[in-house]
């Protein structure tokens, strides 16, 4: 990327719509809307402004009048990027979005490469790389978990944790370095007390920020629960019912569903993965068998399982339900398992109770009339550790981030251990330095192009 150039983009999203953004940023953005743009007033000119002022006029291609549009300057470095930015809010027709950004292509301007304008942002020091990276995760966010950490992020609480971190042991660092010039005097210039107690604080923070993805993970891309039972029980209807909407082809004949149907949806401002999944059942259909293989795939994939069965069936198949249960329950241990009993308005209440009483802790529910539905979102929210996010705490969403602390860790753990063993300083210090280095990684203290490319390819052309 040549970051001296000046870059234009849509801002806003392609296709018609009321307004359209197009952004411009670089040494040269205010001069070349200057060239194209006519004040009301015809003899107000954009450099002579002050910075962050938006101002009325025309945009113009000669004589030709393309539109009235409202000009935002911002003059660096008080600006998105650190460099002069202009926004021109404009009609949102495609024909003049592009007639506008084809006029300032042809007065010196380039199209932006894909995060180019955040990419500058990071370069000139206004953001760091994992607020820039958060910035990209913002946009993506669907619901209030994921925009919750996205801005908590963007606001700094993440990076600032391991720059001070990182500080820390940079000042330790040194003085171990310092060690090596004063080898032959055998003198400590770092506090060997001190250090292992920093190490075991970083330790500390990097266990916690490692595991807080677990979490972090399932609040960014939703918590995948697969909807498992026997045919005709009424898994179709409970994804209607959940979505709210006819998502999924609902029929008495058994064995309908021969593919999973996934949908998402956020409850209580976490976004849940509904799977529902083909009936498991003994068949020599082809077509069913395979799709009750898909559904054991999808078992495996699921943090969290729904078995459902037929309340007005359970009576003659107690036996075979309490195995079945027995039998997801031994392999996967680890998946919370929510049991329902489906149709109860079809059962009287001695059923109902007969029921609750052989299956601890069943929900009972008509998922055709949504009672019992609302019972079974407030127990789905209830399996979600939210504690973290409730409390406002550095909650770790990127796989980049994560897989530079889990080797940060690694060489901490190595540096402790060296400590312990009375290794050699200058055999600590490379350790010491791995660490630093993956510690520069998360923030941006440490980049190469290659990295850089990675991350801004995934932003949209207009951030």
């Amino acid at each position: 990327m040549n970051n001296k150039d000046t870059i234009v983009a849509l801002a806003t999203p392609s296709g018609a719509g009321a307004i359209a953004v197009i952004r411009l940023s670089g040494s040269q953005a205010i001069a070349i809307a200057d060239r194209c743009f006519t004040s009301v007033s015809k003899s107000k000119k954009l450099a002579q402004v002050n910075t962050h002022t938006i101002h009325l006029g025309h945009i113009v291609d000669g004589s030709k009048e393309l539109d009235e549009v409202l000009v935002s300057v911002f003059k660096n470095p008080q600006s998105y990027t650190g460099e002069d930015v202009v926004e021109i809010s404009c009609h949102g027709s495609n024909y003049i979005q592009q007639q506008i950004i084809q006029l300032f292509l042809r007065n010196g301007c380039r199209m932006a490469d894909a995060g180019e304008f955040t990419l500058r942002a990071f370069l000139n020091g206004k953001l760091d790389l994992s607020q820039a990276e958060a910035v990209a995760d913002l946009i993506a966010s669907d619901n209030e978990a994921s925009h919750q950490v996205a801005m908590q992020q963007m606001r700094g609480g993440f990076s600032s944790e391991i720059a001070k971190l990182r500080e820390e042991l940079l000042n330790f660092a040194s003085l171990i370095e310092l060690e090596l010039d004063f080898a032959e005097e055998d003198v400590e210039f770092a506090d060997r007390g001190q250090f292992r107690e920093l190490l075991t604080r970083i330790h500390t923070v990097l266990k916690r920020l490692i595991d807080s993805f677990a979490v972090g993970n399932v609040i960014k891309n939703g918590i995948p629960v697969a909807i498992v039972g026997e045919p005709n029980v009424g898994k179709s209807t409970l994804l209607n019912a959940l979505l709210n909407e006819e998502r999924a082809i609902v029929s008495d004949v058994a064995g309908t569903t021969r593919d999973t149907i996934e949908d998402e949806i956020s409850i209580g401002g976490m976004g849940f993965r509904f799977i529902d999944t083909a009936g498991i059942r003994d068949t020599q259909d082809v077509v069913e068998t395979i799709g009750i293989k898909k559904t054991f795939e999808k078992i495996e994939q699921a943090q969290v399982v729904i078995y459902l069965f037929d309340a007005t069936q359970f009576q003659a198949q107690e036996n075979r339900l309490r195995i079945e249960l027995e039998k997801i329950k031994n392999k996967y241990p680890l998946k919370p398992l929510l049991v329902i009993a489906n149709k109860v308005d079809k059962i009287d209440d001695v059923a109902v109770t007969h029921l609750q009483n052989v299956i601890p802790n069943v929900h009972v529910m008509s998922a055709k009339s949504g009672m019992g539905v609302e019972l079974l979102t407030n127990a789905l929210l209830d399996l979600v550790n939210t504690g973290a996010l409730r409390n406002n705490e550095t909650i770790i969403t990127n796989t980049r981030h994560y897989d530079a602390l889990l080797k940060a860790l690694e060489e901490i753990q190595k540096v402790k251990a060296g400590l312990e063993a009375g290794l050699a300083t200058d055999l600590m210090a490379i350790d010491i330095r791995e660490a630093l280095y993956y510690f520069g990684l998360i923030t941006g203290s440490v980049t190469n192009d290659e990295l850089l490319g990675n991350i801004f390819a995934n932003f949209c052309i207009g951030k």
